[in-house]
């Protein structure tokens, strides 16, 4: 529920409606906008009393949120949420934002060379597993904090912002304690108390779609993460599971369109996962921009060939340099432009 105030309502107004929120025992969320401030009704599982909020001065009407995802619907907040790193750079806005790194943190001179080639190519945020949820337990399973130290020291050589994974509950903190942006992967998608956990943790949260998920089930995941508090939430396609063996996933275009449709939150697409082969992460690269995702993230390493995971999805540094030229005409043709970095490449 949100209850709408007039224009020029006063603070006071305002706090009125909060306390009678309060009072009935929901959450009360006051969001000033442009012309008016509306106040989110949380918590609720059914109706509520309205007569004690329609009768308050100030209040112009009550708007009933339909979707069972809340807050992040377009019919909680209409206007599209831009979420701004520490280094500038925001994810949601005009500009399109590239997202590169390795899979896994390997060692300190694969990640600073990577880092140092993608910013120089244009990239913003660098992207690289500390923590690697692997199918096999006998896959490389990340460096773990020395990895993430790793990180650390490329965002200090480059200005790009982190984006790396948390596994569970116990890792949250120290991810939060490194990365600039959590990252929820596609295997822990419905992993409640973790997605509670990210919404604690103080950073910006990147959520990624499950591997078997509606976009429903997308959207009510990243309602977990922004009813604990944590408003900066993007949203990411990443392909789900296809009968057919020509990609690893299904990347779904469609989805950038749709999430678009029902939420404020930014989108971002992930074509390195979304089709499992290099081939095909250009392509894919190209068609999302074009379809208007607010971020791409990829997969880029030194050496594809010896990554210790994900290889075959990975691009070259060359073939990442090539491919961002590519973007930048393609951002240009819809309107959009590709990021720029607000610091230095090169330190």
């Amino acid at each position: 529920m949100l209850v709408v105030m007039r224009h020029g309502a006063t603070s006071g107004q305002i706090g009125d409606v909060v306390r009678a929120i309060e009072d009935m025992g929901y959450r009360a969320r006051p969001m000033p906008g442009a012309q008016r401030t509306t106040v989110g009704l949380v918590g609720n599982d059914g109706r509520v009393q309205e007569s004690r909020l329609v009768g308050l001065d100030g209040v112009l009407r009550i708007i009933h949120v339909s979707q069972p995802y809340k807050q992040v619907s377009r019919e909680w907040c209409p206007e599209d949420t831009v979420v701004e790193l520490d280094n500038g750079v925001k994810i949601g806005g005009e500009d399109v934002v590239i997202m590169a790194g390795p899979c896994s943190v390997e060692s300190r001179e694969q990640i600073l060379e990577c880092a140092h080639r993608v910013g120089a190519a244009g990239a913003t945020v660098l992207r690289g597993g500390a923590f690697k949820p692997r199918t096999s337990p006998y896959s490389f399973q990340g460096l773990g904090e020395e990895g993430l130290r790793l990180l650390a020291r490329a965002r200090e050589e480059t200005g790009l912002a982190i984006v790396t994974e948390a596994l569970d509950t116990d890792s949250m903190g120290l991810v939060a304690e490194y990365a600039d942006i959590i990252q929820i992967g596609a295997r822990s998608m419905q992993n409640y108390s973790l997605l509670r956990a990210a919404g604690r943790a103080g950073k910006p949260v990147l959520l990624k779609r499950g591997m078997a998920a509606t976009i429903k089930e997308l959207l009510l995941a990243a309602e977990y993460i922004v009813a604990e508090g944590e408003p900066r939430v993007m949203l990411c396609e990443r392909g789900v599971r296809n009968f057919d063996t020509h990609a690893r996933n299904l990347f779904d275009l469609t989805a950038v369109v749709t999430i678009q449709e029902l939420s404020h939150l930014p989108i971002v697409a992930d074509p390195s996962h979304g089709t499992g082969a290099r081939a095909k992460v250009g392509p894919m690269s190209r068609a999302a921009v074009a379809a208007g995702a607010d971020a791409l993230i990829l997969e880029v390493h030194p050496d594809p060939a010896s990554a210790a995971s994900d290889g075959q999805q990975s691009l070259n540094l060359d073939q990442f340099d090539a491919l961002m030229v590519e973007l930048h005409a393609v951002a240009g043709a819809i309107g959009r432009r590709i990021a720029r970095a607000v610091v230095s490449a090169h330190g």
